[in-house]
């Protein structure tokens, strides 16, 4: 079987504390895969990946970005290719001054190969 995973991009630039980056990537992981679902849009390797049966575990990854504009691009290369993408935009009310702020983004769950190619470069957070 394929390896199947799903990355978290967190923008580093932001300097958010621990708890912002994992409830942000908490909102990226399952609002993509919630978003999916409302639109009857889960891919084959988004369903084997949350089949508990196949024993992938909810392979996760996460890696950072310094700039809003390198996660921008990455969100328009995963578009171009066609991989399930999920940005998300803080409301900015308990950092960020009130302004609304894009903070990370998830990419899959997809072929770990096709994901790869995108954001296997990016460093580990």
């Amino acid at each position: 079987m394929r390896d199947i995973k799903q990355v978290l991009v967190v923008r580093k630039d932001l300097h958010m504390r621990m708890g912002k980056v994992a409830a942000q990537c908490c909102h990226a992981s399952l609002g993509l895969i919630l978003d999916a679902q409302r639109r009857n849009q889960v891919t084959e390797a988004m369903q084997l990946w949350m089949d508990p049966d196949i024993g992938q575990g909810f392979k996760k990854v996460v890696v950072y970005v310094n700039s809003e504009d390198e996660l921008l691009a990455l969100v328009h290369i995963a578009f171009v290719d066609k991989i399930p993408c999920k940005v998300i935009t803080d409301s900015g009310t308990t950092e960020f001054n009130g302004v609304p702020t894009i903070t990370c983004m998830a990419i899959g769950p997809d072929w770990s190969d096709k994901i790869d190619k995108i954001t296997g470069e990016l460093p580990l957070l």
